[in-house]
């Protein structure tokens, strides 16, 4: 059963409690006794960040807010709050916490941002030592917070896990056409539709970067088209999110290593999870803007008709392209994509997808690697958003000089450029296949994690999905 995060101002008797203070303000605490507020200002004095009381009956755990410079920083650091507090939480075994806030603000949404995604888990292939976490509801209760906020919050966060658990899938339960499925499913719980593609269908666009990537799968390749329009959509010119879908990718003829490589690969269609987070929770929570999904979905093979390096092949928009490596693909699917994009006339097309090592090797875990052409207004406001929820971003260029790197002797374009700044060249490569404003998001470094980071966990974090969401909704606002 997913953890419910509900909106609740009457506080139950005997309920485990977390309240939110600062640090010069315990004597403030008329919940508490006499002993226990001198406990709590004794242990301010010792500039305690949590503090613990334990009635028995129930629980009271205090959070004192961090001093930090920007507001960002404050709200992170209290989402991080939110994580300590759930490792005290299972260890007393809680089923139910609520928070207060008595510092007058919203600080009880970050923590529950926090403690909800931290009691993310994914056991469902374990048959037997799944210790599974006992919170199953996350009650905010302050009267200076109205429920729409919590309901806001709750469908976003649902739709994270939703994304993590499509990443977390392991590729013997998720081909392509079991991804479609997937995301039917999805689509009907949120509520926006889906139009899935089959092969002879996609071999009718002459999508040729999807087809050449399939060529050495048993398996498939789909193309699927998520789409929210509600009535009352702000926008005349639709948003277009494109997701890698790369189900598992080996590296094709260019093959992998497998230890902390290819073994995880799996991970590889974390882009399209996010798209599918991002329009589940717009459907969700009725954004009104009219915003368009595209996830082509392959696996990356190395059998017997497999693209071979020193192909050449012709991609959806007429363009011809040397395939000089075959881990280089999911440029390939995603330029197909890109360029079916045009069709819709968009505002905008933001691209996401695990798509090279030399962005992970740039920024580690710790931001989002950007690229594109909408201009600086248009980076700044998703920057301002990516800040907002801690999924920084870093933006890199695309001089024109890259281009040089991807000449070929024999087609328009090579799919791979040097050694140095593979993330920027992937960009560039894309940008042939652009031609309205756009953005591209490399969440290589950031969408799937070896040992735990805080609330983002371990193994898929839902990279992404909060970010974009945040950006949609400021412009339906």
């Amino acid at each position: 059963m997913p953890t419910q995060l509900k909106y609740d101002t009457s506080l139950a008797k005997n309920t485990d409690l977390a309240l939110i203070i600062a640090a010069d303000k315990g004597n403030e605490l008329q919940e508490l006794q006499p002993e226990e507020q001198n406990y709590v200002l004794q242990q301010l004095q010792q500039e305690a960040k949590f503090i613990y009381l334990n009635r028995y009956s129930h629980r009271v755990y205090i959070v004192v807010t961090p001093d930090c410079k920007t507001e960002d920083q404050k709200n992170e650091a209290l989402r991080q709050a939110g994580h300590s507090l759930l490792k005290q939480l299972r260890n007393d075994k809680s089923e139910s916490i609520s928070i207060v806030d008595k510092t007058g603000g919203n600080a009880s949404l970050y923590v529950a941002e926090g403690l909800y995604l931290s009691n993310y888990q994914y056991f469902k292939h374990k048959t037997k030592d799944a210790k599974e976490t006992t919170l199953k509801t996350i009650t905010i209760a302050d009267e200076t917070i109205d429920a729409k906020q919590v309901e806001e919050l709750a469908n976003l966060l649902e739709a994270v896990y939703k994304t993590r658990s499509l990443i977390n899938e392991p590729h013997s339960h998720q081909s392509a056409s079991q991804l479609s499925e997937q995301l039917e499913e999805l689509a009907n719980e949120a509520g926006f539709s889906l139009d899935v593609l089959d092969e002879l269908k996609i071999q009718s666009l002459k999508m040729g970067g999807l087809l050449a990537v399939n060529q050495g799968s048993e398996e498939p390749a789909t193309f699927n088209i998520l789409e929210w329009k509600p009535e009352n959509a702000k926008n005349s010119k639709p948003y277009v999110l494109v997701g890698k879908g790369v189900v598992y990718d080996t590296g094709g003829l260019s093959l992998k290593p497998t230890p902390m490589s290819m073994d995880f690969m799996k991970s590889d269609m974390a882009g399209a999870a996010a798209v599918t987070g991002v329009l589940y929770a717009a459907a969700k929570n009725n954004l009104p803007l009219h915003i368009i999904g595209l996830i082509p979905a392959t696996d990356n093979r190395p059998g017997g008709q497999a693209v071979a390096p020193g192909d050449v092949i012709t991609m959806y928009n007429g363009m011809t392209v040397e395939v000089l490596n075959t881990d280089a693909e999911g440029r390939l699917i995603l330029a197909d994509a890109l360029s079916f994009a045009k069709k819709y006339n968009p505002e905008l097309v933001i691209d996401l997808a695990t798509l090279t090592g030399a962005a992970q090797r740039a920024l580690g875990k710790e931001a989002l690697a950007a690229m594109g052409t909408a201009g600086d207004e248009v980076m700044n406001e998703l920057k301002k958003a990516g800040n907002k929820v801690h999924e920084r971003i870093v933006d890199f260029p695309l001089y024109d000089e890259y281009k040089k790197q991807l000449e070929s002797d024999i087609a328009d374009l090579k799919n791979i450029g040097g050694a140095e700044a593979g993330h920027i060249t992937a960009g560039k490569f894309l940008e042939a296949f652009t031609d309205y404003p756009w953005v591209h998001f490399d969440i290589a470094g950031t969408a799937y994690l070896h040992a735990e980071d805080s609330y983002r966990g371990k193994l898929a974090t839902g990279s992404g999905v909060r970010l974009v969401y945040n950006f949609l909704s400021t412009k339906a606002n």
